[in-house]
């Protein structure tokens, strides 16, 4: 399949973005490919679009599909597995920030909570114990938060996120 040059672009801005959120950028190209077809496509097709081994492709589906990013689908007539993604740009967020979650602020809180019931704890100095704490009532915070806000149906959040800017501005303005 041939690219238009808009979607090539969009595909390799994408890799470049997966490789600075710490995603391969096979990964992050293929889950670009996907959205932007919105349709299922199968993994030589996709490797000879975008022109990277089969086996690096395989791999990136399973990572993909790990992060519930992709799914196998079956096409009537052809026996090969096909992937495809969500074109929901909302239902993407909400994956991509559950999984995240599960994958980085999850341990991070159990090793916070860990560290202050650690009976070494006791030696460490009150600053050191205090930081700890703040940093846990932060990440709660904000993970409450978060897991508040994507509950909300996509146009009840885009109302809340348009009401939280005004009311930022506000703040902004009533600020010494």
């Amino acid at each position: 399949m041939e690219l238009t040059p808009i979607a090539e672009r969009f595909i390799l801005h994408w890799g470049e973005m997966g490789s600075r959120w710490g995603v391969n950028r096979t990964v992050a190209q293929i889950h670009a490919l996907l959205y932007l077809l919105g349709r299922p496509v199968a993994a030589d097709e996709i490797a000879d679009t975008l022109g990277v081994a089969r086996s690096n492709v395989s791999t990136s589906l399973k990572e993909l599909q790990a992060w519930r990013l992709a799914k196998v689908v079956h096409v009537r007539g052809d026996r090969r597995d096909h992937f495809e993604t969500s074109t929901d740009v909302w239902e993407l967020f909400k994956l991509i920030v559950e999984g995240r979650r599960q994958r980085e602020i999850d341990p991070t809180l159990t090793m916070l909570r860990d560290s202050l019931m650690n009976p070494d704890m006791a030696s460490e100095s009150r600053e050191t114990e205090q930081r700890i704490r703040d940093t846990l009532q932060f990440i709660e915070t904000l993970t409450t938060w978060s897991d508040e806000m994507l509950r909300l149906k996509p146009d009840t959040l885009m109302k809340t996120l348009g009401l939280g800017a005004k009311i930022s501005r506000v703040v902004r303005r009533k600020s010494p």
